[in-house]
């Protein structure tokens, strides 16, 4: 849907979505679903019980043991977050830039949002001396911080944080009280499994530790809404979960039957499920990497991504550029660039970064191609760069950058 000029500058309900796969939808997933579209009852909140056996086995697997009564379900992660932030109360750090849907849900419900910043090497995860004092100035502002959101495999940057650095920072927020959400939608998604490390704070302090997982990262199309989140063990986790179920009972926030039955199945991870996602992730994984090296080789910033389907760019080298075609912040690089390519292109200021700031989410799924054959190639094929579809789509893009380089070089002589 698109913004009309009275609307302004980012407006919550033109928010980015998750990046979707932009591949078609796997059959075995449609059968499962086509099965149970004859239910007619309604699924409690929280949970069918298959489901949440489905989700323990599926965090049993990821070394996260997860007891019977400490998983909930919802229609996609954000009523969990709503619910975790409403059920703890107080005050909600998360980093900077963040998913652009964890900041919205807690000032919905008036709960302050404080920014932290992350470190150079990775997002998701804020640094642990700049999460300290900002707790610090918080607090002595009269705030009361209960909250931090983060992800070890990160949307909007596409990077995946050192074990060390979470590690420091989980530790300091445990320190100062802080209840930590890790959101995992995209943990399954990393390209180079054996040389990535991943670590869940969960495995580190899981007293403090609640998990979410939206299976839109890699078991379920966005188009079919689901969510899984596992909470501590323990009295206070009891207590937790309970109260999250109070409020998704009040909102109404269950999961479709049928989309039950296809996340269930999803989540147990039968062979055709795992075959399917790990040839989605390494398409996205070399597609990355061709918009990576297209975006850096023409002078922006951008750390390699290593998960997920997007990626996280930076054109403040390109501004001289930039501001020769009236792009002077990050809505105006959003109107260009998602013009000039004709693909969503989301500024900086949707993950909460500066405004003034000209940096940009960059999406894979959109480039496999505009029909389910040409998508559906994309997975099939030895080597998916040599699609003339999708060569053409990295060309056109790389085109829109290699311009701006050509452009900014001459810019000093004007």
């Amino acid at each position: 849907m698109g913004r009309t000029v009275t609307e302004g500058h980012g407006p919550v309900r033109y928010g980015p979505p998750l990046p979707d796969d932009g591949l078609p939808l796997p059959p075995e997933l449609t059968e499962v679903l086509a099965g149970a579209a004859g239910r007619a009852a309604a699924d409690p909140a929280g949970g069918a019980p298959a489901l949440l056996d489905a989700a323990r086995g599926y965090w049993d697997r990821r070394g996260l043991p997860t007891e019977s009564g400490r998983v909930a379900a919802a229609p996609g992660a954000p009523p969990l977050l709503l619910a975790l932030t409403a059920a703890l109360g107080g005050d909600v750090l998360v980093p900077r830039p963040c998913a652009a849907w964890w900041a919205p849900y807690a000032r919905l419900i008036g709960r302050p949002v404080f920014h932290v910043p992350t470190p150079a090497e990775s997002g998701g995860v804020p640094d642990p001396y700049a999460l300290l004092e900002t707790v610090r100035r918080v607090r002595a502002e009269g705030g009361d911080p209960r909250l931090l959101v983060l992800s070890v495999a990160d949307d909007p940057t596409g990077t995946v944080a050192p074990p060390e650095l979470l590690h420091e920072t989980v530790e300091a927020a445990a320190g100062e009280g802080l209840h930590l959400a890790a959101d995992e939608t995209w943990r399954d998604t990393l390209h180079g499994p054996h040389a990535t490390m991943l670590l869940s704070p969960a495995e580190m302090l899981p007293e403090h530790v609640t998990v979410v997982t939206d299976l839109a990262g890699a078991l379920l199309p966005p188009g079919w809404p689901a969510a899984v989140a596992r909470f501590p063990a323990g009295a206070a986790g009891d207590a937790l979960h309970a109260r999250v179920l109070d409020v998704l009972t009040a909102l109404g926030a269950r999961v479709a039957s049928p989309v039950t039955a296809a996340a269930a199945y999803a989540l147990a991870e039968p062979a055709p499920v795992t075959a399917r996602r790990a040839a989605a992730v390494r398409l996205h994984a070399r597609v990355a990497a061709a918009v990576h090296a297209a975006v850096t080789g023409a002078g922006a910033l951008s750390r390699p991504p290593r998960a997920g389907r997007h990626l996280y760019a930076d054109l403040s080298p390109l501004r001289g550029a930039l501001a020769g075609r009236g792009v002077g912040d990050a809505q105006e690089l959003e109107d260009f660039l998602t013009g000039r390519l004709g693909l969503p292109a989301p500024g900086g200021h949707r993950f909460g970064d500066d405004l003034a700031t000209p940096r940009v989410r960059l999406s894979t799924g959109p480039l496999l191609g505009a029909s389910d054959e040409q998508r559906a190639a994309c997975l099939t094929a030895p080597d998916p760069l040599e699609l003339p579809h999708l060569q053409r789509a990295l060309n056109d893009l790389k085109t829109v950058f290699d311009d701006l380089r050509d452009a900014q070089r001459w810019e000093p002589h004007r």
